[in-house]
């Protein structure tokens, strides 16, 4: 495989020989209740979930759920051959923001490499280690909420796998602009919810109605899952300049010929095994009317087919970076 800068439309071969086995009492009140808020998770289906803006991400937050944020983290810095964005950004940046962080791992392992800047993390969870670099400021907040961040006050934004999260992107897109720096950078990346195949093997499988099921979950949501293909056009609308839009093949199993696409297709696979419950859970018993029965016959008859040979199944992700104009742009 071609190093990152290969074209995402090149096909990836198949491994034909691979192995297929106000007052102080108000105040104490009020905080307790913001505590509350935040930390009395709700649970749902044997998932943990957010409490505070309950509803408002579709995703759990247990361990399990972390463990597998974890594992795409590396994923992604594996189809990156270990960069953490693309984005042509100082070298030196000095105030960088992380929304929707997870479990915070993209914005420590980019405090560890950029000591010189101030980053800030925000997720609706509260599930970020609390031994970190110095340099990095982990807060609970609604990046789709109007933002109280100075305008104008960031070198860098960043995100990544917010997909179904946002109901109005052209104004989320707006408040990263305001936020920026005149010639900041925001960059997104997201990972595409519709499996394809280039030989058609995935026709007729559980892993084929996925992604029409995920797209339908997002429209009844209100919050779309189709960001990593519509990305570079929203950037567009929202006034960023210099807009640049990447993908990539991410392989789901051990299915490829070359090593680097054998190495994240296994651990994509991994990922699928290990997330796929989540993804569908939550989304499919309260906006598709599914019960839990029928969402647990789908996760198997995926789990099973990820790890059949003949199915040479795989996703696209997209990075996309614009720049809010300088003056003299």
């Amino acid at each position: 495989m071609a190093e990152e800068g290969e074209a995402a439309d090149q096909p990836i071969l198949i491994d034909s020989d691979r192995d297929s086995s106000f007052g102080d009492s108000d105040v104490a009140s009020e905080t307790t209740s913001l505590r509350s808020s935040v930390f009395n998770y709700v649970y749902e289906n044997g998932r943990r979930y957010h409490s505070y803006r309950q509803g408002a991400y579709w995703g759990p937050n247990d361990e399990r759920a972390q463990d597998n944020l974890d594992l795409f983290h590396h994923i992604y810095t594996l189809t990156l051959s270990g960069a953490l964005y693309l984005a042509p950004i100082d070298e030196k940046p000095q105030r960088v923001l992380d929304i929707g962080t997870g479990t915070g791992i993209w914005a420590i392992d980019f405090a560890d490499a950029h000591p010189s800047a101030s980053v800030i993390a925000t997720d609706l969870s509260p599930i970020q280690p609390d031994i970190v670099p110095p340099n990095v400021e982990f807060q609970i907040d609604d990046f789709t909420a109007p933002w109280t961040f100075t305008p104008a006050s960031f070198d860098f934004i960043h995100a990544r796998s917010i997909y179904g999260s946002v109901a109005d992107y052209p104004a989320l897109y707006g408040e990263i602009h305001n936020a920026l720096k005149p010639g900041g950078w925001f960059e997104q990346a997201e990972i595409s919810v519709v499996p394809k195949s280039e030989d058609g093997s995935i026709a007729g499988t559980y892993m084929e109605r996925w992604g029409p099921l995920a797209i339908e979950c997002g429209e009844k949501f209100g919050k779309s899952f189709r960001i990593a293909e519509d990305s570079e056009e929203e950037m567009k609308k929202a006034g960023f300049v210099n807009v640049t839009y990447r993908t990539f093949k991410w392989p789901i199993g051990t299915w490829p010929r070359d090593a680097k696409y054998k190495q994240i297709g296994a651990y994509n696979r991994l990922g699928w095994e290990d997330g796929i419950e989540g993804w569908a859970m939550f989304l499919f018993t309260n906006y598709l009317g599914w019960q839990k029965d029928e969402v647990q016959v789908l996760i198997a008859g995926i789990r099973k087919e990820l790890r059949d040979p003949k199915i040479h199944g795989y996703q696209h992700i997209s990075i996309c970076y614009g720049q809010r104009a300088t003056s003299n742009d």
